[in-house]
């Protein structure tokens, strides 16, 4: 009878055994998937705290923007966003703060007995241009380009007004725009 009792208790212990290595394979799984959860919040948090640069600015005014003697940056004064403070409404320029993919646009407005000529630049690299030529018939124009440009830490984007042409200058249709897509 002892001997019963005795391989009874060594059967129950072995089934304890059992159970225990099995609780402790699910602790395991489960503290992993915590270690899991816990990185994919942490990424999150990091992903959210990534650089934001989006900015959109006029000529301002309400007059003819040129023509000048020569090829001459514009400053677009009238900022309607500046989001991380990238562009400079005193001198015209946007100085990238990150590496990454940035997307500029430009659009103009102009008097259609003159010619308009502008060009994006990518420091001292022209990337996209919008030009027009006048006619008897053309009382105004419109034109716009937009472009994706990889840009390191201190890159300058600005727009240049091409010599003896012009633009109209207000706060609503010569605009320059950009944005960070992507950082890298």
């Amino acid at each position: 009878m002892t001997e019963t009792r005795l391989q009874d208790s060594e059967t129950r212990l072995e089934i304890s055994e059992t159970r225990l290595q099995n609780s402790e394979a699910r602790l395991k799984i489960g503290e992993t998937r915590i270690n899991d959860s816990e990185h994919q919040i942490l990424d999150l948090k990091s992903k959210g705290k990534r650089t934001k640069v989006i900015f959109s600015a006029a000529i301002g005014g309400s007059a003819a923007v040129g023509p000048f003697n020569t090829d001459t940056t514009l400053v677009y004064r009238t900022v309607i966003t500046n989001l991380g403070n990238a562009y400079n409404s005193a001198t015209g320029i946007f100085t990238a703060p990150v590496a990454g993919v940035y997307y500029f646009t430009i659009f103009c407005h102009s008097g259609g007995d003159h010619t308009t000529s502008l060009k994006l630049y990518k420091n001292s690299q022209m990337m996209v241009a919008i030009n027009d030529y006048p006619t008897g018939t053309d009382q105004s124009d419109n034109g716009g380009n937009a472009v994706f440009l990889q840009l390191q830490p201190g890159d300058h984007v600005y727009v240049v007004l091409g010599v003896n042409t012009h633009v109209w200058g207000n706060d609503y249709v010569t605009t320059f725009s950009g944005s960070l897509v992507t950082q890298m």
